[in-house]
């Protein structure tokens, strides 16, 4: 199969990581006192505990490292394979925890409510260990796969900026050291070490969008838009973002510093509306959550009111003072009156008494 890549660099696209990679990959993060590591017992995710394990080692003062594995319940293998991370990890001398995602669970959107349930139950952990930190086994694939996913939906420049090597997530931080190392490396490793991996048969059920996007792969790459490329634009997309979040931080303070409000519930009109789109959208966004009590809103959400924004006010020239608009998004109500946009929460939904319609 022809790949267009030379050989020296499919060599390093598939090397095992080495222990000095793994020192580098996991620098940033020594001098913590405890680290979470997510471990579900994939290729990945155990050649991040093999990896982290041999650089606690090598330290003579580092970080508690303690694995934990989530099962979600929703397959009976879930059980055997948590026991073996456990034994695994008990063989590195890594402290092991299973935490168990109980109640029902939803009959739509299960990958995106299993998500959030392993991440609360990370999180939840870390808390009791005195970790800041999980490390997630997230590789380049992966980051791939998610600028491929969020294309596919019409995501936002954000949204396209895909993973950050770090990010804050439930009151803590997820850190991704393998997030521009290739998922080949990572499983060259385990089979160069001789270490047993479980495949999760989900990460090919095509009842899934991701399984579905992962097998398009393969045909993009040889259009091109390989994983590399894929990643380059994400990382590009994120350098975009931030420049565009400092923009809006600005255009934030001027806001304040001619309307007087603060913390910011509200925008003079004018002002307001001589900004480019894009810094209004990120403004709009940032308020309505901040002050909304049903958020994040949703991107699209807000480009409509934007636009229902600038209809009344076009609507009300050259008197723009005299536009009115009141609308309601994500648990925040947007109204203008009096020449300002300004921004108050919703009140509570009213809630159906059981039994009445």
């Amino acid at each position: 199969m022809k790949t267009g890549l030379p050989n020296t660099m499919l060599s390093v696209e598939t090397s095992p990581v080495s222990v000095q990679d793994a020192k580098r990959l996991f620098s940033d993060w020594k001098a913590l006192p405890a680290l979470v590591l997510a471990v579900s017992g994939g290729p990945d995710s155990v050649a991040l505990m093999w990896l982290a394990a041999r650089w606690r080692k090598a330290l003579k003062k580092g970080p508690r490292l303690v694995a934990v594995t989530v099962d979600h319940g929703l397959r009976k293998e879930a059980a055997r394979e948590a026991r073996d991370v456990r034994q695994f990890a008990t063989a590195l001398e890594i402290e092991h925890r299973t935490l168990r995602w109980r109640g029902d669970k939803p009959k739509t959107g299960l990958p995106s409510a299993a998500r959030d349930a392993r991440y609360r139950l990370l999180a939840r952990a870390a808390k009791s260990c005195g970790a800041s930190h999980i490390l997630t086994a997230h590789t380049r694939d992966d980051q791939a796969e998610t600028v491929v996913m969020r294309l596919s939906r019409g995501s936002g420049i954000a949204g396209l900026a895909a993973m950050a090597r770090q990010s804050d997530r439930d009151g803590v931080v997820l850190a991704r050291p393998f997030l521009d190392v290739p998922k080949a490396r990572l499983v060259a490793t385990l089979e160069k070490a001789g270490i047993a991996f479980a495949d999760d048969p989900t990460n090919h059920d095509p009842r899934f969008t991701r399984p579905r996007l992962r097998a398009l792969m393969p045909v993009l790459a040889a259009e091109g838009a390989d994983a590399r490329g894929l990643v380059r634009l994400a990382m590009r997309l994120a350098r975009a973002n931030e420049a565009l979040d400092v923009m809006t931080d600005g255009a934030e303070r001027y806001l304040a510093s001619i309307g007087g409000d603060a913390p910011m519930t509200g925008f003079d009109l004018a002002a307001f509306a001589a900004l480019s789109a894009e810094i209004r959208v990120r403004l709009l966004m940032r308020t309505i959550n901040r002050v909304g009590h049903e958020g994040p809103a949703e991107l699209g959400k807000v480009e409509a009111l934007l636009e229902a924004i600038d209809q009344a006010v076009s609507g009300n020239r050259p008197a723009a003072g005299g536009a009115r608009l009141k609308q309601t998004l994500a648990g925040a109500v947007i109204s203008i009156a009096k020449g300002r946009i300004q921004f108050a929460p919703a009140p509570p939904r009213k809630r159906q008494m059981a039994g009445l319609p």
